[in-house]
């Protein structure tokens, strides 16, 4: 099992910048792939960031040049130059060979 807990979501301006966190524990030497997910009310939910236990990334093009995915025992998304369609809760994400785990959520909300 593995369990993740995000942190770091908040308040903030148009153009400001936020660090997102998620600490993972448990079984995380099972873990390959982690990510940022989003859902903003009445959407589904969708992949902000990916990063493999390689360190290969890949981001949705809604973040390209503004979010940064990067990992070492915790997982992190710097995101820079928010928009106020960027307010969601912000999901963290672990896949090994067999399990899916999510956090709790940390909501983000940007205004204009």
């Amino acid at each position: 099992q593995v369990q993740l807990v995000e942190s770091g979501g908040g308040l903030v301006e148009a153009g400001g910048s936020l660090r997102l966190s998620c600490a993972a524990s448990g079984s995380i030497g099972s873990i390959n792939t982690m990510g940022w997910y989003r859902q903003a009310p009445g959407n589904q939910r969708e992949l902000v960031a990916g990063i493999t236990k390689g360190g290969s990334t890949n981001y949705a093009d809604s973040a390209k040049d503004r979010f940064t995915i990067s990992r070492d025992n915790t997982l992190y998304l710097q995101m820079s130059s928010l928009k106020p369609e960027d307010t969601a809760v912000y999901y963290c994400n672990a896949r090994s060979i067999f399990h899916t785990y999510w956090g709790q959520g940390t909501q983000v909300t940007v205004s204009s």
